[in-house]
């Protein structure tokens, strides 16, 4: 009995510290209390109306902060649907450009689906692959759509043990694009790793606009390039007769 005569006395106290009074004295002496709580401030109840000189309209204020919020979320959820619909867009680019290149029937086919389809099915400007050794070694004869690349290029354009890379700005590369190389901005490499005693490759795709840079999913492009290898892999093991 004590203790809950003690905790009354205490609530009592407490109540008779926190008189509307003291409450209203102690905001006065700290005016920006609310500043710094803006969700304390959006649980508050104001009056309905507001009057006479100096009063600061704090549904207004409110309101304001209220609709900001609103058009915050709206533009969240209008950045959410472009994401989703570009991400949609590029899957659908890609599972096309994989569909073309397993359609092909062999070494030439694959790679003037390479070269001139899978440029309009991507919506890039140029797409290339090159080897670190002579072009042949890829499928078992010469090819001038191949590119030679120098010993090492791979891993330079990669970097060491990547596999993807995403380029802003390549410069000019006469050697993955070759008379492209002035045109395309921006590209998207892959490594390419079609058997063991196959020379490394690379894929490339360019393009005149920012397209590809730092920070974007890497994974479709990953995607393209593992269904390439295995395209490739087929052409070198089953040669035209």
């Amino acid at each position: 009995m004590a203790g809950k005569k003690e905790d009354a006395t205490a609530a009592e106290d407490e109540t008779k510290e926190l008189r509307p009074e003291r409450i209203a004295r102690w905001l006065r002496r700290h005016p920006d209390f609310f500043a710094t709580r803006p969700d304390l401030l959006s649980q508050m109840t104001f009056p309905s109306r507001w009057s006479g000189d100096g009063v600061i309209d704090m549904q207004r204020y409110v309101l304001e902060r209220r609709q900001e919020e609103i058009e915050n979320l709206r533009n969240c959820a209008i950045e959410v649907i472009e994401t989703s619909r570009s991400n949609l867009s590029s899957q659908t680019r890609t599972h096309a450009g994989a569909l073309a290149l397993v359609a092909a029937e062999d070494f030439d086919d694959l790679v003037g689906i390479v070269n001139d389809d899978l440029p309009l099915l991507l919506d890039v400007d140029v797409v290339t692959i090159g080897f670190e050794a002579r072009a042949e070694a890829a499928a078992g004869h010469v090819s001038p759509h191949v590119g030679a690349l120098d010993q090492g290029a791979v891993d330079r354009l990669l970097g060491n043990g990547r596999d993807v890379a995403l380029v802003r700005d390549i410069g000019a590369d006469g050697d993955l694009f070759g008379a492209a190389a002035g045109l395309v901005r921006s590209a998207a490499l892959a490594r390419l790793r079609p058997a063991r005693d196959v020379p490394v490759g690379l894929l490339a795709l360019g393009s005149r606009g920012d397209v590809f840079y730092s920070g974007q999913g890497t994974e479709l492009v990953g995607f393209l390039a593992r269904v390439l290898e295995f395209c490739l892999r087929r052409c070198r093991e089953n040669p035209p007769s």
